[in-house]
């Protein structure tokens, strides 16, 4: 029987590409997603992967969502905590809304999503988190103290939980994202993208979805057991820490 993966945001972008490369590499995945029903269905007839509709901000239906998978495709062995959002302003003009919608999302989501599956992971004595952070929360950036704050934040509790896991048979790793070659990223502006963007990227290039997706084959493979508590930085070379 092969083991359970859990992907949020796991429809489009990156998470889609985690998705597809967890599945072909034998992997039961289910792909969470927040909103947009016409991309999950137009993933699932693509993948034949099944696409499960709830918010990560939201503790009750993550543990309602968590509880169908489970039902249907059995006990979840990787967690891939993927979902994001963005409600970029220069600090002088951000909300309190969008400061909230982006906390509730980015950070508060991988509690929400964690803890319905840390006790099953536990009494199994095996369990893979793979939380998909940002090379933002690594160094911040302009107009985006509510996405650094939150990506810097996966970073502390990827550390944190890793410490209690790690006796149970429970690795808890980040993956840091550079500016990587999705839908949203591909549609700034082509002036921006060559002039601003990649000349900081010594690699000279954005990242594939790929890339990021094959991080995480690693980070839940049995090879990976050794590794915890670690953030690995998928960025070109644009920030080292």
């Amino acid at each position: 029987m092969s083991k359970v993966a859990l992907v949020t945001g796991g429809s489009r972008g990156i998470g889609a590409a985690i998705s597809k490369a967890l599945k072909e590499a034998g992997y039961t995945v289910a792909a969470n997603y927040a909103g947009n029903d016409d991309a999950a269905k137009a993933f699932t007839e693509e993948t034949g992967i099944k696409t499960y509709k709830w918010s990560v901000a939201d503790y009750d239906a993550c543990a309602a969502g968590i509880a169908q998978v489970e039902a249907e495709l059995g006990p979840i062995a990787v967690l891939v905590n993927n979902a994001g959002i963005t409600r970029d302003a220069m600090f002088h003009k951000m909300t309190p809304q969008q400061w909230k919608e982006v906390i509730d999302t980015n950070l508060t989501g991988l509690f929400n999503m964690t803890h319905p599956v840390w006790t099953g992971m536990r009494d199994r004595k095996f369990g893979r988190i793979i939380n998909i952070s940002s090379i933002n929360g690594q160094k911040g950036q302009a107009g985006q103290a509510n996405y650094s704050a939150a990506k810097s934040g996966d970073l502390g509790f990827t550390k944190a939980l890793a410490q209690e896991g790690a006796r149970a048979g429970i690795t808890v790793n980040a993956i840091c994202p550079g500016y990587i070659g999705t839908e949203m990223v591909r549609a700034i502006d082509e002036k921006v993208l060559n002039e601003r963007i990649i000349p900081q990227i010594p690699v000279g290039r954005l990242g594939e979805p790929d890339e990021i997706a094959r991080c995480v084959l690693f980070l839940a493979s049995d090879e990976a057991g050794f590794i915890t508590g670690s953030t690995i930085s998928a960025n070109g070379g644009q920030y080292f820490v």
